[in-house]
């Protein structure tokens, strides 16, 4: 059997980078309420103008029953189905009524305004809630499309054949080249290679993987050509068990959610209850005509009526996230920023979010620093290695020309090797400490205590010789993000008692970089799952930064997921708040917007719940005149209102 002209993993990158592959499509249910909001606003502003501008019947009724259709039918399509299916009363059937109401006795437009800020929120909610199925799509994209398998053909010689994920099976032999993505989780059988692990795990360093070494799915072969038998099909992989833990993260509610829930449908019951009772005690208690009890009662429904509080709480979020926006921080829901104001503890990935997720040359120890580096540099072009690149990196920052060799060979496992063009004719050579043993070199005591220094750090160590000679020691790590622990610190400031970083990576590598960024606390060696676990043992609502693919089950199931936009499409589909410059010195920012946007929300459903409270008796007696109803429950809109438009102000 013959390979295919396009090779699998060609056909699978086109498909990454195809224009538009990742464009975001609207999703039909939000496409449709979007454009009914449209019309409800429409029909609004058409009404108002005809009845106010040009004074036409017509005109008016044409652009109120248009408010009302757009705006009112949606909502009381799912009142209808609260009221049979779940046999509760709600919100929705409650707006459409006192939008009835309010045109019953003359006052078509206040009930337009309900119905458009009704379908305003409601469409919100729709766009904010679409992120799950999202999420759960961008983490299934990181599967490719299948492998190239060898097996036994028909006449008994292997055969390499592309073999769709679905038709991988256990036992079955990867050929996995370098720059691809492993398809199902195997063992190495044959060759050796470094694999980029922190999609899955979040280790910061490539990990090589020599004969029967495990491979996951999702991870990424860096530098060497393997085989590998297939351990588990696709559906039971690391891959297939990140998305189950994303699926059922998501279906756990906030806490601001859960109180919405249990709150609306008292409130509407409430209400309904009241204007029958309101109109039969005015009519066979107070002896008014009907008339006159219909007028009171719809009066008060108006008034009673949760105009109010209803744009109480979109009026502050939205100015708040608008402010958030323009300072980089993208709030996906109105939700996530009342939880932030009240987040207690934050949890910090590592690797891509206090760190760059960058190899970078942080040490170099030798007498000539600059003749060792154009050394390293030169043997080091050598190799694909990420270290390796780490080393020609920091030389060709700081303008080192690196010093040509001739006959370098890669060593599996410990280094790289080669003759100087030029030399002495002795071999130079750069890698681990088995390579120094290999060439018979010993450290010198400043040496071996810089390689010692590097081990607590959880730095990699590179050692630089040449025959029987050690040259120099480098270190190479993950860099820390620039300003970081200054962020932490802004967040202490801010008013957040509990800091601790969650992370794959090494118990020393992890002590390191806590010490650097100011953390107290860290939890190291972690799986995707110990994350998720911990999230829930942690005290207060919690809040969790992160970048990566085994991040995104903590990032769902926190009360608050925040991801740095660097990170990969899966955290920021699954996360709250995303940081757009990735400077996590914003989010102490944030944490003060989010407190005083939530103080706000409270003054202002206090303050509209009060004249709801103050002016709804008056108008069962009577005191309270339709107009005069009106301008008190517009005037109270209009203050909350006013009062959340302020936050546009606000600096990050």
């Amino acid at each position: 059997m013959t390979t295919p002209s396009t090779t699998p993993s060609n056909a699978a990158q086109a498909r990454a980078e195809a224009p538009g592959s990742k464009k975001f499509v609207i999703p039909p249910d939000l496409r449709q309420a979007v454009l009914l909001t449209t019309l409800t606003l429409l029909g609004l502003l058409t009404g108002l103008l005809g009845e106010h501008v040009f004074q036409q019947q017509a005109v008016m009724w044409a652009g109120f029953g248009l408010a009302y259709l757009a705006g009112g039918i949606p909502a009381g399509r799912e009142a209808l189905h609260s009221l049979l299916a779940e046999k509760k009363l709600d919100v929705d059937l409650l707006m459409v009524l006192a939008a009835l109401g309010a045109a019953s006795i003359g006052q078509a437009a206040d009930g337009a305004i309900l119905l458009f800020l009704f379908s305003l929120s409601n469409t919100l909610q729709d766009w904010a809630l679409g992120r799950t199925k999202r999420a759960i799509e961008a983490l299934m994209d990181l599967n490719p499309a299948g492998a190239t398998v060898r097996r036994t053909g028909a006449d008994g010689r292997p055969v390499e054949q592309w073999c769709e994920l679905g038709e991988i099976r256990i036992g079955d032999l990867l050929v996995i080249k370098p720059g691809e993505r492993i398809a199902a989780d195997a063992r190495v059988v044959r060759g050796t290679t470094a694999v980029d692990e922190s999609p899955i795990t979040g280790e910061s360093r490539p990990i090589d993987k020599e004969v029967g070494a495990a491979l996951a799915s999702g991870t990424v072969n860096l530098n060497g050509s393997v085989e590998a038998e297939v351990l588990r099909p696709a559906g039971e992989s690391t891959l297939a068990r990140l998305v189950a833990l994303m699926e059922d993260a998501q279906t756990q509610k906030s806490r601001t959610e859960t109180l919405s829930e249990r709150w609306e449908s008292p409130y509407a019951t409430l209400v309904l209850l009241a204007v029958p009772l309101v109109y039969a005690g005015l009519h066979f208690l107070g002896g008014l005509d009907t008339a006159q009890a219909w007028y009171r009662a719809m009066t008060f429904m108006v008034v009673a009526s949760p105009c109010a509080v209803v744009i109480s709480t979109p009026a502050v979020m939205l100015s708040a996230m608008a402010a958030a926006a323009r300072a980089g921080v993208l709030f996906k829901s109105s939700a996530a920023l009342d939880t932030l104001a009240q987040v207690g503890t934050i949890a910090f990935d590592k690797t891509g979010t206090l760190t760059q997720a960058k190899m970078t040359l942080t040490r170099l120890v030798a007498d000539d620093e600059a003749q060792a580096l154009a050394l390293a540099a030169g043997l080091e072009a050598h190799s694909e290695h990420p270290i390796a690149q780490a080393i020609v990196t920091a030389a060709r920052e700081r303008g080192i020309t690196p010093i040509a060799v001739r006959d370098a060979q890669a060593i599996p496992g410990h280094g790289i090797e080669a003759f100087p063009v030029g030399g002495e004719g002795e071999r130079a050579w750069a890698g681990n400490l088995r390579l120094m043993e290999r060439q018979g070199a010993s450290l010198l005591p400043a040496q071996a205590a810089a390689l010692q220094e590097l081990s607590a750090q959880g730095s990699s160590a590179v050692v630089l010789g040449v025959g029987s000679r050690v040259l120099a020691v480098m270190g190479v790590a993950d860099a820390l993000r620039p300003g970081i622990a200054q962020a932490v610190a802004g967040l202490r400031a801010a008013g957040i008692a509990h800091l601790v970083m969650l992370t794959g990576d090494h118990e020393a590598v992890a002590q390191a970089v806590a010490r650097e960024v100011g953390l107290t606390e860290y939890r190291a060696g972690l799986l995707p799952e110990d994350k998720l676990r911990l999230i829930g043992e942690l005290p207060g609502l919690v809040a969790m930064v992160g970048d990566g693919v085994n991040d995104a089950p903590a990032l769902a199931r926190a009360d608050l997921g925040v991801a740095v936009a660097s990170g990969t499409d899966v955290a920021i589909e699954s996360a709250d708040v995303v940081l757009m410059q990735n400077d996590l010195g914003k989010l102490a920012g944030a944490v003060r917007l989010a407190r005083d946007a939530n103080r706000t929300v409270r003054f202002n459903l206090l303050f509209a719940f009060g004249i709801i409270l103050l002016v709804a008796p008056l108008a069962i007696l009577g005191k309270v005149p339709l107009p005069l109803g009106v301008i008190a429950h517009e005037g109270g809109t209009v203050f909350v209102v006013f009062m959340g438009l302020r936050l546009l102000g606000h600096r990050l």
